[in-house]
């Protein structure tokens, strides 16, 4: 039986969290949990969160793509991410600019400022993949996972 501390002033005794644990969706929250708060405790001295790293990062490699791709390809909302960009424009880190092929978008590019701060945080990053990869059990169950969350992500067509 899995079971789950629970530690109040009340001091009332362990949750049995059996069934919770069979299920798929838990378990992801759990791991996405683990792994968020991995990132915010490496990530805290540049001041980053998740989506932002993938922002960042998805502007190094896509340059001159336009905000909506972005923004989609990350499953973020045309507001939030309107914000996000907002935010990393005032830190110097990004810039709009009117897209070539329409003018009523914006293309998104990284700063001289942005392409540096990019290439630091990409070292944190791949220290940071080092450390899952480990806590998996190497390449091959990163590989695995990978695979089985590709299953799980693909369209159902």
């Amino acid at each position: 039986m899995t079971t789950s501390s629970v530690s109040t002033s009340s001091r009332k005794p362990d949750l049995d969290i059996t069934s919770m644990d069979q299920v798929i969706g838990y378990r992801l929250r759990r791991a996405q949990l683990y792994v968020f708060q991995q990132f915010n405790e490496r990530f805290a001295a540049f001041g980053l969160r998740p989506s932002e790293y993938s922002i960042l990062v998805l502007i190094e490699d896509n340059p001159g793509r336009k905000q909506a791709e972005i923004a989609s390809i990350l499953g973020i909302k045309r507001a939030n991410f309107v914000a996000l960009i907002k935010a990393l424009d005032a830190r110097g880190l990004t810039e709009r600019r009117a897209a070539p092929s329409d003018r009523r978008s914006n293309a998104l590019y990284l700063t001289e400022k942005g392409e540096a701060f990019v290439a630091e945080i990409k070292r944190t990053q791949t220290e940071f993949e080092q450390h899952c990869i480990d806590k998996l059990g190497g390449v091959e169950a990163r590989d695995n996972l990978m695979q089985l969350l590709d299953r799980l992500i693909a369209r159902d067509d």
